[in-house]
């Protein structure tokens, strides 16, 4: 079998008999990859601790037909500030549960895994009230489904936006104004994220736009995948110990 080298991220993992694993990455040159972690499951194997969801690997994959083989691991990031911080788990678990819905197998995705990577080390540093928001709106974005933010998307008016609706594209002026509505400030900060302020919009403390953002980012992403995303809707419910095997239940999963 053909051998291959890359980075990756792990979205998630699955029980596979006694001691294997199915383990799911984001990777940028050859996408999404599922590949068999061999005894993976023993206590004494070597790359046990390296392959739980939420870790920023180099990998060595023999490729088979349907799943791939792991080889060799190294651990770039292993994220245990986010690991340590319940508020932070289910940031990231979102983050890794949309990309895998979003990714496809063995298609590059190079600027999604940058943009993966780049929102985990952000949440390493530190908490943001935008960051999720921010990380769905610009995915959306790069799927070229973002919104219209510069007119209405119902009649093209360049007029003020007071409303969103997913089905309709995104923000609506007065005169179209139909699903949800939505504050002056909120459609501000999405231009902001949207247009090269990201940077800045990541200092902005906790407030009722932050959440308004983050909330129509979550709508306008399920309608996208036409799925809910569970992992945005545990909250509370998930834990630490969640990281591993977070989603090995979902009949959803691939």
């Amino acid at each position: 079998m053909a051998t291959y080298r890359d980075e990756g991220v792990v979205l998630r993992t699955l029980r596979l008999g006694e001691a294997d694993r199915i383990v799911t990455f984001a990777t940028p040159e050859h996408g999404k990859v599922r590949a068999v972690a061999k005894g993976v499951r023993k206590p004494k194997s070597s790359l046990g601790g390296r392959l739980e969801p939420l870790t920023h690997v180099t990998m060595m994959c023999w490729r088979g037909r349907e799943l791939d083989v792991v080889n060799q691991v190294e651990v770039i990031e292993h994220f245990k500030a986010i690991r340590g911080d319940l508020d932070r788990v289910p940031v990231a678990l979102t983050m890794l549960e949309v990309v895998d819905h979003v990714a496809l197998e063995r298609q590059p995705m190079a600027e999604l895994f940058r943009m993966l990577v780049g929102a985990l080390r952000t949440l390493e540093e530190r908490s943001s009230a935008v960051l999720l928001g921010a990380f769905l709106w610009k995915l959306l974005a790069l799927e070229g489904v973002g919104p219209s933010l510069e007119q209405c998307a119902g009649c093209g008016d360049e007029a003020e936006l007071v409303a969103f609706d997913a089905g309709e594209g995104g923000f609506l002026c007065r005169s179209c104004r139909r699903g949800q509505s939505v504050g002056a400030e909120t459609v501000s900060l999405i231009r902001q994220v949207l247009n090269g302020g990201l940077r800045a919009a990541l200092d902005l403390p906790p407030s009722r736009a932050t959440a308004e953002a983050e909330r129509l980012a979550m709508v306008a992403t399920e309608y996208h995948l036409d799925r809910r995303v569970r992992s945005a809707h545990r909250g509370a419910e998930i834990t630490t110990a969640g990281l591993r095997d977070s989603r090995a239940e979902s009949p959803s999963g691939d």
